[in-house]
């Protein structure tokens, strides 16, 4: 258990002690419609980690309430997710649907009790029935059927008598509640779709809020643990259960904030798109925040079980820096992994006064890590060494081999640059030099003084592999969407050499490529005759912004990041009515309603953008991200909320894209121009016309022949490439809509 108590385990102790529960059961239970991400394995990490702490078990259960997008192949992602993580659920993987035919009888109950109707309301009169913060919502005429009548409804509902959409069944709770999802919520909609496990047996699925409370009830569970979006939705579950009068004990549901990381997105929907639209190589991508990508990739349980301690259990929604996710892979992989080296860009190099060949025995680890075991590597007359470890004319401070310095060969010699070669057109293709016979590592008596070691490998002996170099998906700490996408996440490297031992003895899975970075074996296209590996993470963190520190300020080593730890105040009455509105009305998503909800200066700015222009989500997430940054710099902002709605008009229309919307928005916070006049000042109108795109994307096809034979030969990922090429080529501005379409109408004809 960890030394620090978070406010959950706090709870948990509580309820043990005052003998409120004997035994501690929770539950994990993710809809099976993805891949799991990041944000659910922290979710995992608490609900298994807690029931492990107090002597209780976990359950595993799929949320299969909605058939429309859920698949089989998710459930088995899941359970693989949780196996890898290293946790265990109690007995077999279960099922909301499992309960459909108990949650229809609690169904029946609550309706023969006068507490649920069917209503037959369309949706857009629901919602508009459903009132607003500051008025009360109307209850529906046909709340005042009778038991009888909506008993027979509700089971014609479910013998399929019915279309979709032309009735539901709701909760009579209270259409003035403060809270707004207590205005009658829906318990069950009529949906004529195939269910994975259930087939065509049912007709009607219950909503989230009334399966997940019973679900819970039935299974035991004592310890309700979800994210802090749900936070309004406990109402809805206390008050199905209390209705009930079900037998104690039973759950309760408490909250934790969900996990955001910079430069990622974890949106199931927006992870679809990158899926299906080819952006990416699959679920288990490595640059995807899945945790089929971050195996794939190379990262140990351990590590993402180390990460999710350090960023803790919190009740105040926040981000992490990603590069606390690159430390605890790397912090995990220093004292495990063999050293080994492998040239990713090779320049050959003929050692002209060496003869023959010799092994020099090296060790896979160094002094500091207590690990023993090596290799021996076979040096040889022709050796290759990194391309850019050989300068012509160095600038000052370059400390590896140039004409006039000699460097050490890592575990060898000493080298000395005598000639260079050059092809026709200038390049360097060869490095003629001399080594010294009395400098091998260990042995040195040369007294030659060298500034730094390089690694090589024998050209005779070294095998032939393929490298993938990866990078952030998004090359914007805060992505919008396809527009932020990195198009240099990805680089494949075909022609790198590893020294033989890596491949033919295989120490292990997992290596650090000596100065280049952590590497593992792909566990899926990696053969002994085309060996692949893919880049876990640097050696250091190059994406790092440099702190500027005073000269008399003295170097500290660096401290892991502290645990974030501590529950916020729940909503007042006003907030919570803000938030169901910008959810339930607007259609903001919970993260960004729960912001805006929380901040009274930005809400309000927020509703006065809303006088100017009807686009609530667009508003909503330029107040709650770029509005908010300059309100917290605490000086007089130099835009108005009409300043805003006039940006965000011209995003709607078309005009910019959402990435120079964030360019434009910088200017107006530093200047107070007007974002129209900015935009034609600058020359940043989106380009949508296609006689201008079609240069763009003619240009990408004519610079990648390579993947276009590819994507020709049946790589159809490569699309992302090409879109996210032209995207980049044309700074922003073309529209990602049109550049989509026409690179595959272009590639169709290539």
């Amino acid at each position: 258990m960890s030394e620090s108590k978070d406010f959950l385990r706090t709870i948990v102790e509580e309820d043990l002690r005052s003998g409120k529960y004997t035994k501690v059961i929770t539950r994990f239970p993710p809809e099976p419609n993805g891949f799991p991400h990041i944000g659910h394995a922290k979710s995992i990490c608490i609900n298994f980690g807690i029931a492990r702490d107090y002597k209780g078990h976990c359950n595993l259960r799929m949320d299969d309430t909605n058939p429309t997008t859920e698949d089989m192949r998710y459930v088995e992602a899941l359970k693989d997710a949780v196996t890898w993580l290293g946790f265990k659920w109690a007995d077999n993987v279960r099922f909301a649907s499992d309960y459909f035919p108990k949650i229809y009888e609690y169904a029946v109950q609550l309706v023969t009790m006068g507490k649920a109707y069917v209503d037959s309301l369309n949706e857009e009169e629901i919602r508009e029935y459903r009132g607003t913060i500051k008025e009360p919502g109307r209850r529906s005429v046909y709340a005042n059927r009778s038991v009888e009548e909506n008993l027979d409804l509700l089971a014609r509902m479910k013998n399929g008598e019915f279309k979709d959409g032309e009735h539901v069944l709701r909760a009579k709770i209270d259409m003035s509640a403060a809270n707004m999802k207590m205005r009658d919520p829906l318990l069950y909609r009529i949906r004529h779709a195939h269910h994975f496990r259930t087939g065509d047996e049912w007709c009607i699925y219950p909503m989230y809020d009334f399966a997940h409370c019973l679900s819970d009830y039935i299974e035991g569970v004592t310890h309700s643990i979800c994210t802090l979006e749900f936070e309004n939705n406990r109402d809805i579950y206390d008050w199905v259960l209390d209705e009930l009068e079900l037998k104690l004990p039973r759950p309760y549901q408490n909250e934790f904030a969900r996990l955001g990381i910079n430069y990622t997105v974890m949106s199931k929907r927006k992870l679809l798109e990158l899926v299906n639209g080819g952006y990416v190589h699959g679920w288990d991508d490595p640059r995807l925040p899945t945790i089929a990508g971050y195996k794939r990739r190379g990262y140990t349980p351990e590590s993402i079980l180390n990460f999710c301690d350090q960023i803790g259990i919190a009740k105040a929604n926040s981000m992490v820096d990603v590069a606390q996710l690159e430390f605890c892979i790397r912090d995990d992989l220093n004292t495990k992994v063999p050293r080994v080296m492998c040239v990713l860009d090779p320049l050959k190099v003929t050692i002209e006064n060496y003869e023959g060949e010799e092994t020099i025995d090296a060790s896979y680890y160094p002094h500091d890590v207590p690990k023993v075991g090596s290799r021996k590597l076979p040096f040889t007359r022709e050796i290759y060494i990194e391309r850019d470890d050989f300068m012509e004319n160095p600038p000052e401070g370059y400390y590896r081999l140039t004409p006039t310095q000699s460097v050490r060969l890592k575990h060898a010699y000493i080298l000395t640059c005598k000639e260079v070669v050059k092809d026709a057109s200038g390049a360097i293709v060869e490095i003629k030099a001399e080594y010294h016979p009395n400098s091998k590592s260990g042995e040195d008596t040369s007294n030659i003084k060298t500034k730094s070691a390089i690694h090589w490998v024998s050209a005779k002996h070294a095998h032939k592999v393929e490298v993938r170099l990866y990078e952030r998906l998004y090359s914007n700490e805060a992505p919008d969407g396809l527009e932020d996408l990195n198009p240099d996440s990805l680089h494949v490297i075909q022609n790198a050499f590893v020294e033989p031992a890596v491949i033919s003895e295989k120490p292990d899975v997992r290596f650090q490529f000596e100065r280049q970075g952590y590497f593992y074996a792909d566990p899926i296209d990696y053969t002994d005759k085309t060996p692949v590996f893919n880049k876990i993470v640097g050696l250091k963190d190059s994406w790092a912004k440099k702190a500027e520190v005073a000269p008399s300020t003295p170097k500290t080593e660096a401290k892991k990041p502290s645990i974030v730890e501590g529950v916020v105040a729940p909503m007042s009455e006003s907030e919570q009515a803000h938030f169901d509105t910008y959810t339930k009305e607007l259609g903001l998503n919970h993260e960004i309603a729960n912001i805006l909800a929380r901040d009274e200066h930005l809400s309000s700015f927020y509703k006065e953008t809303l006088t100017f222009v009807n686009s609530p989500i667009s508003l909503a997430n330029i107040v709650a991200n770029e509005v908010a940054r300059e309100l917290k710099l605490e000086a007089p902002l130099k835009f108005s909320p009409k300043e805003i709605a006039e940006l965000v008009t011209m995003i709607d229309e078309g005009t910019i894209s959402t990435k120079i919307a964030k360019q434009v928005f910088e200017e107006i916070a530093k200047t107070g121009d007007k974002p129209t006049a900015i935009v034609e000042a600058k020359g940043l109108t989106q380009i949508s016309d296609p006689q201008k795109l079609k240069p763009l994307i003619d240009d990408v096809i004519a610079k990648n022949p390579d993947n276009v034979a590819k994507y020709k030969a049946g790589n159809t990922n490569l699309f992302g490439f090409f879109v996210g090429q032209v995207l980049k080529n044309s700074g922003g501005k073309a529209n990602p809509t049109v550049v989509n379409e026409l690179v595959s109408e272009t590639l169709k004809h290539v």
